[in-house]
C-alpha cells in the first residue's frame, strides 16, 4: 500500500487543497490531511504540489514511431509506456482509411493488447473509411467506403467489440442504418470528414463531433454546417486539438465559450511522428513531413498532430483561461463519462489509480497507472 500526502487534489468533482490518497491497484482512501491515520506503507509527501485524475486521449493514432496501423503488438505496448510521461493513463488507438486486411489486421493487435490488461489502451477509435471523399483531409481516397452495416460488424467483432468510436459522415447513403448498428453494439457514431447540413446531423441524432472544425462542412449564417450544429447542440461532445495549428488559440476559446468545460473533450491526433525530431514520416501509406510543430502532406494537408496530452493540458488553459480543475474536466472526465469508462476519470474510492503529479509550471513528474509509479521529473518526497 502507498499513501501521497499533502497533495493538492483534483478529483474531477472538487478540489481538496490539503489531502491525501492511499492506493494499491485502486484508491483504497481519499480525503482531508486531517482525515489521515498513517499507517505501515509507503509514504510519499508532495508537499503541496497538485495531482489530477489520469489523462484519456480517446483520439491518437500513433507517436514515439508507432502507429496503431502498424498492427504490432510489441509497438502498441511501448506507445502506451511512452505515452505514461504525458500524463495519459488511458487512451483509444485510432485507426485511419485502408483496405479491409489492414483495418482488420490493426483491430485484432488492438483487441489482443486490450484483453492482457497490461496497458493503458482502453478501446478503440475507428476513423474511416466511412467517410466522404471530398473532407478526406489526410484519409486515403482510395479506400473510402459508403458506411456499410455489414463491414462495421465485422469489424466490432474482429476487435472483441473493442471499437468504442466511429468517425462517419452522416450525410452519406445508408447512415441511419449504420447508425443503429454502431448504437447497438455499444460505440458511438461521430461526424467527422464530413459535409453534413446541420438538419442532417440531427437526423442522425449525432451526439459526438471529431477533431471540431478540421474536416467538417463549416459554419455559416444561413446554414450553420456540423461545425455549427457540434457548437450549438448541448449533448454533443466536441473533439478538439488544442495546438494552436488545426484551430487558432482564438477559435479554441470560441469552442470552450460555446460548449464550456463540459462538452469540449481535447484529443491530440497525434501520429508517429509525436515524440521526435522534425523529418519524414508515415500516415496511412502516405508520406508525411513534419516541421515547426505540424504535420502535412506533400499536399499541405495536415495529417496528424504531433502534440502530447500534457501540452494540450497547458495549451487549453493558455487559450481559454480556463482553470485546471475545468482542463481536468476537458481531458479525463468527460471522456469517462461519455463511453462509461467507469474505473477512470475521476479521483474517487474504488476507481483505478490512475493520476499524475503536476510541477508548478504543469509539467508530468509522475504518473501512476493502477498503482504503479512511474517517475519523470523531480524526486519522491521532494
Amino acid at each position: 500500500m502507498t499513501s501521497i500526502i499533502h497533495a493538492e487534489i483534483y478529483t474531477g468533482q472538487t478540489i481538496i487543497h490539503d489531502g491525501y490518497i492511499r492506493f494499491d491497484h485502486v484508491i483504497e482512501e481519499i480525503g482531508e490531511m486531517t482525515e489521515y491515520i498513517p499507517r505501515e506503507e509507503t509514504v510519499i509527501d508532495l508537499k503541496g504540489k497538485r495531482l489530477i485524475p489520469g489523462m484519456i486521449d480517446i483520439h491518437v493514432h500513433g507517436g514515439y514511431d508507432v502507429d496503431t496501423m502498424d498492427a504490432s503488438r510489441d509497438g502498441l505496448i511501448r506507445f502506451s509506456e511512452a505515452m505514461l510521461a504525458e500524463g495519459v493513463t488511458s487512451f483509444f488507438a485510432t485507426t485511419i482509411t485502408q483496405d479491409w486486411d489492414q483495418i482488420t489486421k490493426a483491430l485484432e493487435v488492438a483487441e489482443e493488447v486490450i484483453a492482457s490488461r497490461q496497458t493503458t489502451v482502453e478501446g478503440i477509435h475507428l476513423e474511416g473509411p466511412f467517410i466522404n471523399p471530398d473532407y478526406a483531409g489526410a484519409q486515403p481516397l482510395e479506400h473510402i467506403v459508403e458506411p456499410s452495416v455489414e463491414q462495421f460488424l465485422n469489424w466490432q467483432q474482429a476487435s472483441g467489440n473493442q471499437i468504442k468510436l466511429v468517425t462517419y459522415a452522416p450525410e452519406r447513403p445508408g447512415a441511419r442504418a449504420f447508425e443503429a448498428a454502431v448504437r447497438e453494439t455499444g460505440a458511438i457514431p461521430s461526424a467527422g470528414h464530413t459535409d453534413a447540413t446541420f438538419e442532417q446531423n440531427r437526423s442522425g441524432a449525432v451526439t459526438h463531433g471529431t477533431h471540431l472544425y478540421n474536416q467538417m462542412r463549416a459554419l455559416h449564417h444561413r446554414e450553420p454546417g456540423t461545425v455549427g450544429y457540434c457548437l450549438l447542440e448541448r449533448t454533443v461532445f466536441a473533439e478538439i486539438i488544442p495546438d494552436g495549428i488545426h484551430s487558432s488559440k482564438e477559435m479554441v476559446e470560441f469552442a470552450y465559450r460555446m460548449k464550456g468545460p463540459e462538452r469540449l473533450t481535447v484529443i491530440t491526433d497525434a501520429m508517429r511522428a509525436k515524440g521526435l525530431a522534425d523529418g519524414e514520416y508515415e500516415l496511412g501509406g502516405q508520406a508525411v513531413y513534419v516541421k515547426d510543430g505540424a504535420a502535412r502532406l506533400a499536399t499541405g494537408n495536415l495529417a496528424g498532430s504531433v502534440l502530447t496530452m500534457d501540452q494540450a493540458l497547458r495549451n487549453i488553459i493558455a487559450f481559454t483561461g480556463c482553470s485546471l480543475e475545468q482542463a481536468v474536466q476537458m481531458t479525463s472526465v468527460n471522456q469517462a463519462e461519455e463511453f462509461g469508462l467507469t474505473q477512470k476519470g475521476r479521483l474517487e474510492q474504488g476507481k483505478d489509480a490512475d493520476f499524475v503529479v503536476l510541477s508548478p509550471d504543469l509539467e508530468v513528474e509522475q504518473t501512476i497507472h493502477r498503482g504503479t509509479i512511474h517517475q519523470f521529473r523531480g524526486q519522491e518526497g521532494e
